[in-house]
C-alpha cells in the first residue's frame, strides 16, 4: 500500500477541521497513541487527532481520503489483536471525546450512546434504572462502546445473554468518503436490504468509523449467586462445562481457569485464596434471576453434574462481598499473566462440548514444541484464551519454533468446528491464519466488502488481511 506523508498544510487543515489542541503531533503523545495492549507492538503515528462530534469525524476522513491519507480509528486502546496499531503511520483518530450517554429509553429499553462512551458507565447508568447491559468484557472499566462493537467483544455473560451482535440495534458510521449514514433501525426485526449493522459489528474498522451505538437494554435481575467449583482434572474440570447445560441449567456466567493462572492472580493482587497442591483448575458459576429459592435449587443441581465430574470442593458467595472476591480473581487473570512473563495470546474458541479435546491439544503442542500455556477463559460458550508463556524458552525458539505451535493450535480449533477468534478480533496479529479457517474464495468475498467501502483503502490498513 502507499499512501502519501502528513505535510504541515494538512495538520493545519485538521486544525480547522477540529480545535487545535485536539490535533497532536508532541513525542509523548505519539508514543502513547503507539500502542494498544497487544503484546509489545509499537507503531508511530504522524498525527493524533481527537474529533468531538461527527461532523468533524466526516471531516476528516473525506481529507484522508481525498489525499490517501491513512487513517486509524482508536478506542480506548485495550485490545489483543493489534487493531489499533497505525502500521502505516498517518492519523490516529480517537474517539476517546465522544463519550456521552445520550439518552436511556426506558419505555423501549434502549440506550444511544456515542462510541467512546466507557463500558462499565453504561452498564452503571443503566442498573440505576434497573436495566442490564450484558456485554461486559474483562476491560469494561476502561474499554470503549465503539471498539466494542468493531471487534465484536464478549465477556462472561454471553452464555446465557448472547453476544454483542444481539444487543446492537443501529449505528450511526463515517464512511471513508466522509459520507454518514444509520446502518439501520432502533427496531428489534429488522428485514429491510441488506444488514449493515451487523456487517460493521466485528469489522475492526476496516469499513468505516462508528460514532453513534444504539443497544438493546434488558431488566435487571434481582439476585444472582457465585459458586467456585475446584477440581483435580482441568479436562474433567472442562467436560462438566457441557454437561451443566445438558441437565436443563443456564448459569449466566461460566468460567474456567487453570492451577498457575489462580496462582499468579493470587500474587498480583494479594488475593488471600488457598490453592490445594492436588487441585488444577476451576470453574466460576453464576446463576441470575428473580427468585433467590429457585437460584439457590439451581446451584444445588449444578453441584451435583459438577461432583459427578470429579469436583472436590464448592465455595458459594452469596454477599455482595463475597463474590465480588469470587469475580476479582477471574477479573484480575489477564493482567497477572502480563504482569508475570513474555506472553502471547490467542483467542480461541469452539462448541463449548469440544473443550476438553482442545485444552489437551493445546498442552500436547505446548510440549512439541516447548513452550507452556495459561489457559483461562469463557468455557460456558466455549471461549479460551489461550496465554503461551516465553519463560525459559530461548530467543531463537520463541521467534521460531512458536510460530509453528500457533499454527497448530489454529488448525485444532478449526478442526474441532471453531474458528480463529471468539472476541478479540483478527487485527494484525492473527492475520497469518486466516487461510486455515477460510478458503481463498471466502477471503476474496471479504477483500470485494472492503473495496466498495473503502476503495482507496485508507482506513485501518493493514488490519485482517495481508
Amino acid at each position: 500500500m502507499r499512501f502519501n506523508k502528513l505535510t504541515v498544510e494538512a495538520i493545519e487543515h485538521f486544525k480547522r477541521i477540529v480545535k487545535p489542541e485536539n490535533v497532536l503531533t508532541d513525542e509523548e503523545t505519539l508514543k502513547r497513541y503507539s500502542h494498544d495492549e497487544t503484546e509489545d507492538l509499537s507503531y508511530l503515528p504522524d498525527v493524533v487527532i481527537k474529533p468531538e462530534n461527527t461532523a468533524e469525524v466526516s471531516a476528516v476522513l473525506k481529507f484522508c481520503n481525498d489525499n490517501s491519507i491513512a487513517i486509524t480509528p482508536r478506542g480506548a486502546g485495550t485490545g489483543l489483536s493489534g487493531g489499533a496499531l497505525p502500521v502505516f503511520g498517518g492519523v490516529s483518530l480517537s474517539m476517546e471525546k465522544m463519550n456521552k450517554i445520550i439518552k436511556i429509553d426506558e419505555r423501549n429499553l434502549q440506550a444511544h450512546v456515542e462510541a467512546g462512551v466507557i463500558t462499565e458507565a453504561l452498564i452503571e447508568e443503566a442498573a440505576k434504572l434497573n436495566l442490564l447491559y450484558p456485554v461486559d468484557p474483562s476491560s469494561k472499566g476502561s474499554c470503549f462502546i465503539g471498539g466494542n462493537v468493531a471487534h465484536g467483544s464478549g465477556g462472561p455473560r454471553v452464555v446465557k445473554y448472547g453476544t454483542l451482535r444481539d444487543y446492537i440495534l443501529n449505528l450511526e458510521v463515517v464512511l471513508p468518503n466522509g459520507e454518514v449514514i444509520w446502518t439501520g433501525a432502533n427496531t428489534l426485526k429488522y428485514a429491510s436490504g441488506y444488514n449493515l449493522t451487523q456487517l460493521m459489528i466485528g469489522s475492526e474498522g476496516t469499513l468505516g468509523v462508528i460514532t453513534k451505538v444504539v443497544v438493546k437494554l434488558v431488566p435487571k435481575p434481582q439476585f444472582n449467586l457465585v459458586m467456585l467449583a475446584s477440581f483435580p482434572s482441568a479436562e474433567n474440570a472442562c467436560e462438566a462445562v457441557a454437561a451443566i447445560f445438558r441437565a436443563g441449567i443456564m448459569p449466566s456466567a461460566l468460567e474456567f481457569m487453570e492451577r498457575t493462572g489462580m496462582e499468579w492472580v493470587i500474587k498480583y493482587d494479594d488475593i488471600k485464596f488457598d490453592v490445594k497442591d492436588h487441585i488444577n483448575a476451576y470453574l466460576l458459576v453464576e446463576v441470575d434471576g428473580n427468585n433467590l429459592d429457585l437460584l439457590r435449587t439451581d446451584c444445588e443441581q449444578i453441584g451435583e453434574v459438577l461432583y459427578c465430574f470429579g469436583c472436590e470442593d464448592i465455595l458459594l458467595g452469596e454477599s455482595a462481598a463475597e463474590k465480588d472476591e469470587l469475580w476479582k480473581i477471574r477479573r484480575k487473570m489477564p493482567l497477572s499473566v502480563k504482569a508475570n512473563s513474555v506472553y502471547k495470546e490467542e483467542d480461541t474458541v469452539v462448541p463449548r462440548a469440544e473443550l476438553p479435546k482442545l485444552l489437551k491439544g493445546i498442552k500436547d503442542i505446548g510440549n512439541k514444541y516447548g513452550f507452556k500455556s495459561v489457559c483461562y477463559g469463557h468455557a460456558g460458550d466455549g471461549n479460551l484464551h489461550v496465554n503461551i508463556i516465553k519463560d525459559s524458552m530461548s530467543e531463537a525458539d520463541w521467534e521460531s519454533k512458536l510460530p509453528l505451535g500457533i499454527k497448530e493450535i489454529m488448525e485444532l480449533t478449526v478442526s474441532l468446528g471453531g474458528t480463529l477468534s471468539g472476541e478479540h478480533g483478527i487485527g494484525l496479529i492473527q492475520q497469518p491464519y486466516m487461510s486455515i479457517k477460510f478458503s481463498d474464495f471466502h477471503l476474496q468475498l471479504m477483500r470485494n466488502i472492503k473495496l466498495v467501502f473503502d476503495p482507496k483503502g485508507i482506513l485501518n490498513p493493514g488490519k485482517i488481511f495481508n
